[in-house]
This record gives structure tokens, C-alpha cells and sequence, in this order.
């Protein structure tokens, strides 16, 4: 399984998915993850309504698979 964790710095909750995440790599053998921080990348809310086919407000967005 794949994932794909759309945060940004200073976040919280992005902060604990990619926690999260990192500690199901180290558990499990079938679990990776990216984290792209969308403030550093220069991804807006716009762009990741196109990714995920409805409005975005808020941050961590996790795409799996």
C-alpha cells in the first residue's frame, strides 16, 4: 500500500499522519508513504481539489493508493 500525505509545515495534524505513517513503514512491510509539504512545493488548495475531485479546506489530505 502507498500513500500520499499532502500537508504543510506548522500543522498539527500533518505533523501526526506523517507520525503515523512513519510507524506503520517500520511495522509493516507492505505500507510506504510520501509527504509532500504543499507550501514548500508551491501546491495550492485549488491544485489539490483537481487530485482528490471535490473542494479542499484543510490539511493533512492522505491519498491512499
Amino acid at each position: 500500500m502507498f500513500t500520499v500525505i499532502f500537508g504543510r509545515s506548522g500543522c498539527p495534524y500533518c505533523v501526526r499522519a506523517k507520525e503515523l505513517a512513519e510507524k506503520l513503514k517500520h511495522e509493516r512491510n507492505d505500507f510506504d508513504y510520501n509527504y509532500v509539504d504543499i507550501q514548500a512545493e508551491g501546491i495550492t488548495k485549488a491544485d489539490l481539489a483537481k487530485k482528490a475531485g471535490k473542494p479542499v479546506e484543510t490539511v493533512p489530505q492522505i491519498f491512499i493508493d
